[in-house]
């Protein structure tokens, strides 16, 4: 049932996201030279690597750093990227990952490869074995903004409630968290 709602609900949204989507591109192609997508790899479930794309939102060579660690952040934050950042819309991409399976829309954010602590807590109480989401429960309640622990106690807490009703009031709140622009460090 929730892979059917992933794919609808992504199928509903195209006609107004792949505007959005070529705008977007068009605007980080003029405002900056580099590739229009940055492709992060991320952990998926069963802890198996994958390539997850984003709009890209820094310069190039930019360094790889978990978002809350990235104390210069600014210096590599394209113009046109701190808008995608803001208001989420460097995620739109990851849709394609939704599609092929890597991903769902709702459950816990994949992680970068170097977030060893929150990998390692997932792991222990078996929340790797779910399929990781643009958004999730820790996303609603932080972001960003809290810390490791936090995020996998919030994972854990989201694994142990996980339902369809969950997954869409998740998702209702984060269109509210986009529009207000929360828990955005950078």
């Amino acid at each position: 049932m929730k892979r059917l709602l992933d794919i609808v609900l992504i199928l509903l949204s195209l006609p107004i996201m792949l505007p959005v989507a070529l705008i977007v591109a068009i605007a980080i192609k003029l405002d900056s030279p580099g590739p229009v997508l940055y492709w992060s790899e991320r952990i998926g479930r069963n802890g198996r690597p994958f390539i997850m794309p984003k709009f890209r939102s820094m310069s190039v060579g930019a360094p790889i750093v978990e978002a809350e660690k990235f104390t210069n952040a600014g210096r590599y934050i394209t113009k046109v990227g701190e808008f995608i950042r803001k208001t989420s819309l460097d995620e739109i991409p990851q849709f394609w990952s939704v599609l092929k399976g890597d991903m769902s829309l709702i459950g816990p954010r994949p992680l970068l490869p170097i977030e060893t602590h929150v990998l390692e807590l997932r792991k222990a109480a078996g929340v790797d074995k779910l399929l990781p989401g643009i958004s999730g429960w820790a996303q609603i309640n932080g972001r960003t903004c809290i810390s490791g622990d936090d995020k996998a106690s919030l994972d854990i807490e989201y694994m142990k409630k996980r339902s369809l009703l969950f997954d869409i009031k998740i998702i209702l709140l984060t269109i509210w968290k986009v529009i207000k622009q929360d828990d955005i460090v950078h």
